[in-house]
């Protein structure tokens, strides 16, 4: 068991329990429950940056575009996306599929939850500044537009489940180790780990507070699209990260629609 920090849907404050990351056992007030007897809220309460073209894989398959007309050199610092207020979901919550869209992109993401006000931060010193780790869903109607904001596809209601609950550093397994594993209606379809970042984490945290300050609260988070599977209304996707927990969310036909 590990400590945690959580909250519950009608909760205004987040608590301290303790959970089990691979049964999904949790005790709190004084009581042993299973993670699916609640309605979960979202543990964080901050602003909620995505680092992009992190992944070494994307980079990769990318490479020959960035080097292309009107670019023709790939970015030299981090390119950062927000998640706004609207996407926040929480674990076992509904993704609503946007009529007339077929798939969502459902790429695992390890959030990286700061502790400390963090502005201008050295890479040796950056995960003091780092409370925990917990699990984002970055979630995104696929689309080719790399270099411009993608709000349209990226930022649609509900589509940043996080959770289910914030493992303090201390208590969380080494960062290399923090395997993400996806599964889709119970089948395993994407596994990836940390080395696939181009940049370790301690490095992204130094180059961003550089130029931004970083509150207590705010998620930096860091995604796997390159093999994310696509998925449609009716699966259910299921992110583990070793150590960290599961995160569980539905992907539901927004009322009304019919897919195109």
């Amino acid at each position: 068991m590990v400590n945690v920090r959580l909250r519950l849907a009608g909760m205004r404050r987040t608590i301290e329990a303790k959970a089990d990351p691979w049964s999904g056992t949790v005790s709190f007030d004084g009581r042993m429950h299973h993670i699916d007897e609640w309605e979960w809220d979202v543990p964080v309460d901050g602003v909620m940056y995505g680092v992009a073209l992190n992944d070494q894989k994307e980079w990769e398959a990318l490479s020959t575009e960035m080097n292309a007309p009107p670019y023709e050199k790939p970015p030299e610092g981090p390119v950062l996306y927000m998640k706004p207020a609207n996407t926040i979901n929480a674990h076992r919550r509904p993704v609503l599929l946007p009529r007339g869209v077929k798939h969502l992109q459902a790429a695992p993401a390890l959030g990286i939850v700061i502790g400390r006000t963090a502005a201008r931060v050295q890479r040796e010193q950056a995960l003091d500044f780092v409370f925990g780790y917990t699990i984002v869903h970055d979630l995104s109607i696929p689309h080719k537009q790399r270099y411009r904001p993608a709000v349209k596809e990226q930022a649609r209601d509900g589509f940043a489940p996080v959770g289910p609950w914030i493992v303090p550093k201390e208590e969380a397994p080494p960062l290399f180790s923090l395997v993400a594993h996806v599964y889709v209606n119970g089948r395993l379809v994407q596994r990836a780990d940390p080395s696939r970042f181009r940049q370790p984490v301690e490095q992204w945290l130094a180059e961003v507070t550089e130029f931004m300050t970083l509150y207590p609260g705010d998620v930096l988070f860091f995604s796997w699209p390159a093999d994310a599977p696509l998925v449609s209304a009716g699966d259910v996707v299921r992110i583990e990260i070793d150590g960290i927990g599961a995160l569980e969310n539905e992907i539901a036909p927004e009322q009304g629609g019919d897919e195109q």
